[in-house]
């Protein structure tokens, strides 16, 4: 394990002997794009919470999670500083540009997750920090340290990492989990698979310079294209559970149907265009799906939650 611009990948990754970063450059270790969607589903499972949490615990809470996300990025950047320099979409990141250096960002990491992890504890219950701790040991450790360079399979098991923060944002509001919680859980990890296969489509080739075992690199883009459709047809009835189990309205219920017959058929068009110049935008077009469906289904979620607890019903 290197401390500075190599990791356990052998790819030496340019880094620079003197920190030049800015405060810009610390923030995008936080992966924040990576972050908002942990705050936004984080904060679903938070209000799902029978019974309404303190709004300043609930407020320290998400931000415990949130900084807990942006440390496991930071850790990510630092040990695939390696990967991300030979990347045409990651060379441009702090690390193999040689803003921050290795050992900056570890420290910066672990010292965040640190300070997130007790946070969660003090302010909300010592399970949910426990929860939160794990999280991040598995999106470091299983996922980035072994999953990622070992096998097809890394977004389909490392994918719980994502999955986690509903889980985490409910047992800070009530100390346990429960099965709401847990159906949002399955939820992202079942969406997870689809939606990185789709990119990892079109990006084939640059995780293949990397020597990343993406699945299409691996098992050939027709069989990522069927296990797509597979994944889509599990998920498409698991996203109408909540209004199923009735912690989610009609509404939901419509809106989850709908977004699940349209991922289906977006799906089944991957799956069906396999060559030609429209093989790269069908697969585009279902990442980018993937993201409005999964940002629809928990707003929705969060909206209803939130009205319920403004008009005490």
């Amino acid at each position: 394990m290197s401390f500075a611009g190599e990791s356990s990948g052998g790819i030496a990754a340019p880094t620079a002997a003197i920190s030049v970063a800015s405060p810009g450059d610390y923030i995008a270790l936080l992966k924040p794009r990576v972050m908002s969607l942990v705050i936004f589903t984080a904060l679903t499972g938070l209000l799902l919470a029978p019974h309404p949490i303190h709004p300043i615990v609930g407020f320290a809470a998400l931000l415990a999670i949130a900084v807990g996300a942006g440390a496991s990025g930071a850790l990510n950047m630092w040990y695939d500083a390696d990967i991300d320099a030979v990347m045409q979409r990651t060379r441009r990141r702090p690390i193999p540009s040689g803003k921050v250096t290795g050992p900056e960002a570890l420290a910066f990491g672990l010292t965040l997750s640190a300070l997130a992890v007790f946070t969660l504890g003090v302010v909300a219950n010592w399970a949910a920090a426990a929860m939160l701790a794990f999280t991040i040991f598995f999106y470091v450790v299983i996922y980035t340290m072994w999953l990622k360079r070992a096998t097809p399979q890394n977004i389909v098991i490392g994918g719980a990492a994502g999955a986690f923060p509903p889980i985490v944002g409910y047992i800070a509001a009530t100390g346990s989990p429960s099965l709401a919680s847990l159906v949002l859980f399955a939820i992202i990890f079942v969406w997870t698979p689809p939606h990185f296969w789709a990119l990892a489509l079109v990006r084939a080739t640059d995780y293949g310079r990397a020597g990343i075992p993406m699945l299409p690199n691996v098992k050939g883009p027709d069989r990522t294209r069927l296990e797509i459709l597979i994944y889509s047809l599990v998920l498409a009835p698991l996203g109408v559970a909540p209004y199923l189990l009735g912690f989610a309205s009609p509404v939901y219920g419509v809106l989850s149907v709908g977004l699940g017959a349209v991922f289906i058929g977006m799906a089944l068009r991957v799956y069906r265009v396999r060559s030609g110049e429209r093989a790269d935008p069908c697969a585009k077009a279902l990442f980018g799906f993937s993201i409005l469906y999964l940002f629809l289904l928990f707003a929705e979620l969060l909206g209803e939650r939130v009205i319920a607890l403004l008009t005490g019903a």
